[in-house]
């Protein structure tokens, strides 16, 4: 699974990535939109490429960018379909607790403890 959270982790790449929703640009379009220094870019350009967010192309002496549309869907899906399934026992948890007022260890009972001390 790609690493979506390295991905999006940082403000100036989820920037370059709401740029390329709009079109294809160029390294040199990219860099011109920020305030910061050109390999600064290019290593923010790295990560979404090794993540596979972004591809790159060649045309000419330029670098052009795009979205990778199909990677991020896949992506995003992964990303829903394990928080699915780290949040599958607490539902589980929470559906034993309204139904039988049961919790299935411990943990739940200190929590369930610490609830109804406030």
């Amino acid at each position: 699974m790609p690493d979506i959270y390295r991905a999006l982790g940082d403000p100036t790449r989820r920037r370059i990535l709401s740029m390329l929703k709009q079109g294809n640009r160029t390294q040199k379009e990219i860099v011109e939109a920020f305030d910061i220094s050109q390999p600064a870019i290019k290593k923010h350009l790295s990560i979404l490429l090794e993540e596979k967010m972004i591809s790159e192309s060649l045309k000419g002496k330029y670098r052009i960018y795009s979205l990778n549309f199909n990677f991020l869907q896949i992506a995003i899906h992964e990303m829903i379909q394990y928080t699915g399934e780290l949040l599958d026992g607490q539902l589980v948890n929470l559906k034993n607790y309204v139904e039988k007022g049961e919790f299935q260890d411990e943990r739940d009972e200190r929590f369930h403890k610490e609830c109804h001390r406030y």
